[in-house]
């Protein structure tokens, strides 16, 4: 392959965003033939399938899903970087209102905001925590982080950051062992569950007890410290505590990992304060690892 066809790469990504060539034809505007043309012809230059096709449903292959979630954030990133040069160097000021979730925002935002602020005086810059899906329009959000979000034919953005799930526990927790049930710290209480992780021996599962539901994953953090149950908890969150001994590492969760997103409004140009801000998050988090968030947050 003597190049990539960017506007073909854009196309791939925008089907892949929505989850279907007719979905992204309605919400571009564009003719549902052209992008699947298009996305047959990347296809064909880079002699993979990117899409396993159904009779109804359109899913990302292995190649495609990769392709997708470098492609995406490269493309994101020009398209700031165009919009900050159309800006013409304009100074971020005014009010920019951020809707960011539960958990990011207790171990991270204040710090972001604070350097923010500290850098871009002219901004004033709320931040309201919350982890159900807003209408940016109808609320007056300039920005939105999101953990793993839905496609949303209105917005695009890009991950920033990516963290994974994992298996903790006291040391003072016996590691199961045969059919017994291990207790549990949980979000919610519900049938007694099994847990299956990737250890360095392979795979493996334990059957679960939840004994104590907390709705904030810092709480059962602290629970599980303390020696309540295990938990499955973000790496980025516990890797402190594996390090220093007060947490022990079971295993891996057999999960699907963990992405935090920017999304914006796609119909409108970026201002230059969100174009600030995002550029303030890839500064704080270039490669966009769970080690990143932890030494952040250390």
């Amino acid at each position: 392959m003597e190049h990539m066809d960017l506007l073909a790469l854009a196309d791939f990504t925008l089907v892949a965003r929505h989850g279907g060539f007719g979905r992204a034809a309605r919400a571009a505007g564009r003719p549902k033939a052209t992008l699947s043309r298009r996305v047959a012809e990347l296809e064909a230059s880079l002699n993979l399938r990117l899409f396993e096709r159904g009779a109804r449903s359109l899913k990302l292959t292995e190649e495609g899903r990769a392709l997708f979630e470098r492609a995406g954030r490269l493309l994101a990133e020009l398209e700031e970087t165009a919009a900050a040069i159309a800006s013409g160097g304009e100074t971020p000021r005014g009010t920019l209102r951020i809707s960011a979730p539960l958990l990011f925002s207790q171990i991270a935002m204040g710090k972001l905001a604070a350097g923010f602020v500290l850098r871009h005086p002219d901004v004033r810059l709320e931040v309201t925590t919350e982890d159900r899906a807003v209408d940016m329009i109808e609320e007056g959000y300039d920005l939105v982080i999101r953990v793993n979000p839905s496609p949303d034919e209105s917005l695009v953005g890009r991950a920033f950051l990516q963290d994974r799930l994992v298996v903790v526990a006291s040391p003072d927790l016996p590691r199961p062992t045969g059919a017994a049930a291990t207790p549990a710290v949980v979000r919610t209480i519900g049938d007694r569950p099994v847990w299956n992780m990737k250890t360095k021996s392979g795979q493996s599962s334990i059957a679960v007890e939840p004994v104590l539901a907390l709705s904030s994953l810092i709480m059962i953090r602290d629970a599980v410290r303390t020696g309540a149950g295990a938990a499955r908890l973000p790496v980025s969150l516990v890797s402190h505590d594996l390090a220093a001994g007060r947490l022990v590492h079971w295993g891996d969760a057999d999960a699907p990992g963990i992405n935090l997103w920017t999304l914006y409004p796609s119909r409108r140009l970026l201002s230059a304060r969100v174009s600030a801000f995002l550029d303030h998050l890839r500064h704080a988090f270039p490669n966009g690892s769970p080690d990143e968030l932890a030494a952040f947050i250390a």
